[in-house]
């Protein structure tokens, strides 16, 4: 995998270690109410994975948009479909949202050229 990806990858892993191992109560419930959020329901996996991506991008979140990223990437989403969120993002958040796009685009770039 690209070292892009795994730089993020393997960073998040480790403070979401340092993070789980305080033990507090509140983020432990923080982390298992998120990871829920996104499991099968209503709404299957992929399309709350692509609502996840688009609301990381209109909030200026860069962590939040790699790692929905790539749990899109992990979920089949095609480069198509991953560029009709940019273009939501863009129109719902305003041309503020651009720098990100570009960001987004590099590491979809790196997920997908990972793949082979």
């Amino acid at each position: 995998m690209s070292s892009i990806v795994d730089e993020f990858n393997t960073y998040r892993s480790k403070m979401n270690e340092v993070i789980l191992e305080k033990d507090n109560l509140v983020l432990k419930r923080l982390f298992n109410l998120d990871a829920n959020t996104y499991a099968e329901g209503a709404l299957n996996v992929k399309t709350k994975e692509l609502l996840g991506l688009v609301a990381s991008m209109v909030l200026r979140c860069d962590d939040c948009i790699k790692y929905h990223l790539g749990k899109c990437h992990e979920q089949g989403c095609s480069t198509a479909e991953i560029y009709e969120v940019f273009a939501v993002a863009n129109i719902v958040g305003g041309t503020i949202v651009i720098p990100h796009t570009r960001r987004a685009a590099e590491y979809w770039e790196a997920l997908v050229s990972a793949q082979g």
